[in-house]
């Protein structure tokens, strides 16, 4: 007996379509290693009808009150936990991920970030009057830059979206938002749900891949346009967009350094790293995958974590005992087999280091020791359930060794010393810094990074801003 494979659709102008020309990708569950569903392998004629509706709803969209845009904002995050359960399951088949962590960890940021937008729409304002000339007074408008092209990435298919409609509409915007090839399965879900609340053609939804990414940013309507992703993806969209000065926001990898110093808990900050290492099988630019530790403290930690590593499980979605669940697909399974294939002879594999069954695209808690800074595991984001450990002899030296990558994301310090962790989290050059934790994040603070870790701010009032340009109006009082 064959099941019939579930059809999602591109969300356009209001409606549900087909990719124009028929095209799909078949769309599989990372737990089962099996295909589930189908999804338009959109093309030109797909996007250029989403940019045409979004460009059309955008003078209505931009002129409505910020209390108009907060008002619908606010529904939709009600509508998000009344719809929680279908969405949870949308994501879970998406990404394998534990239900229980799903809807503990996930429902709950992405309704208080879109309840954050709504409330960040009514302070959509420039600077008081004033004269700065004799006779003219200068006001300073903000206002939404126009149609945004959006592209979420395969780690956090639902929350990610979140970051980026959700401040793109609080100022304005319309938007064309495509999921990962990957991971359509909640984003055509939350087209359906946001379509029954804001006007047609505000937000719209293109599946699709590579090519349908590139033809969005390409596309001469949209004035922005936003992605989370690979560097490489970055790149390609920082280099498309400049053949007509888009406004570009990115944000990439990252490779983030976690400095244990000696006076460090080691019981707890092992217990803290090796979930912030291992949540979401390492699958998040920010896991504490790289970590330093003090020279002193460096057996006894590794030790610790190698025995975290070896209690903690992956598995089913269904299972409530397991920390993360599979890898998102096959490519990124052969992509973190290869690093742990291609380590070098003085690299020590402490724990894990291969694959969890033949089903799905599991991987095991992983521990690698006696690493050097110029080794590739080091130097490269794996994004993987893989936690890196070097040892360092002094703060100048765990400097050196934090800074010494190409992103610069977040980090994290460890230590009882206030006055050191001040010095470190100056001088550590990545977009955040943790001290004595790692991870968590809110929605009234930034996050972004530097260096080939992109540009731009997710959440917060500068993450709001981005989505705004500034309008000198100058005006003569004779």
């Amino acid at each position: 007996m064959t099941t019939e494979l579930r059809r999602l659709r591109n969300y356009i102008n209001g409606e549900f379509r087909d990719a124009a020309d028929g095209r799909t990708i078949e769309v599989v569950n990372p737990a089962t290693g099996e295909v589930y569903a189908t999804s338009p392998l959109s093309g030109q004629a797909d996007v250029d009808a989403a940019m045409e509706a979004a460009a059309a709803a955008f003078p209505a969209w931009r002129d409505s009150t910020p209390s108009e845009r907060q008002k619908v904002l606010l529904k939709i995050a009600d509508a998000f936990e009344e719809r929680a359960e279908e969405l949870i399951a949308a994501e879970v088949e998406n990404t394998g991920k534990p239900v229980a962590l799903t809807a503990s960890e996930e429902i709950p940021p992405m309704v208080d970030q879109i309840r954050f937008f709504a409330g960040a729409a009514r302070l959509l304002e420039g600077r008081s009057a004033g004269e700065y000339m004799e006779g003219m007074t200068s006001i300073v408008r903000r206002e939404p830059v126009g149609v945004c092209a959006q592209v979420a990435p395969w780690n956090y298919p639902m929350m990610m979206a979140v970051w980026k409609f959700a401040p793109a509409l609080a100022a304005g915007n319309t938007v064309v938002l495509k999921p990962s090839d990957t991971t359509p399965a909640s984003t055509v879900l939350m087209a359906e749900i946001i379509g029954q609340i804001v006007p047609k053609g505000v937000f719209n939804v293109v599946c699709g891949d590579r090519e349908t990414g590139k033809a969005m940013v390409e596309h001469p309507t949209p004035a922005m346009a936003s992605i989370t992703g690979s560097v490489r993806a970055g790149m390609q969209v920082a280099e498309s967009a400049a053949k007509d000065v888009k406004r570009v926001h990115l944000e990439l990898g990252g490779k983030a350094p976690v400095v244990v110093f000696e006076d460090t808990d080691v019981e707890k900050a092992v217990e803290d790293i090796s979930v912030a290492g291992f949540f979401n099988a390492g699958q998040d630019c920010t896991a504490a995958t790289r970590v330093l530790v003090h020279e002193s403290i460096h057996d006894e930690f590794v030790a610790a974590l190698a025995k975290a590593a070896a209690e903690t499980k992956t598995g089913q979605p269904d299972d409530e005992d397991v920390l993360y669940g599979p890898l998102n697909n096959a490519n990124q399974l052969k992509q973190v087999t290869g690093f742990i294939d291609r380590l070098p002879a003085h690299a020590k594999v402490e724990a894990g280091g291969h694959r969890v069954g033949d089903k799905g695209y599991f991987y095991a808690p992983t521990v690698v020791s006696g690493l050097k800074q110029d080794d590739e595991i080091v130097q490269n984001e794996v994004f993987g359930p893989v936690i890196t450990v070097q040892s360092f002899t002094d703060e100048a030296q765990a400097l050196e060794f934090a800074n010494g990558v190409e992103y610069a994301l977040a980090s994290s310090v460890w230590t009882k010393d206030h006055a050191r962790a001040m010095r470190m989290s100056k001088a550590l050059d990545f977009g955040c810094v943790w001290i004595n934790t790692h991870i968590p994040l809110v929605a009234e603070m930034p996050h972004g990074g530097y260096k080939k870790s992109g540009y731009g701010k997710d959440l917060s009032a500068y993450g709001f801003e981005d989505y705004t340009r500034i309008k000198h109006v100058m005006t003569s009082l004779g």
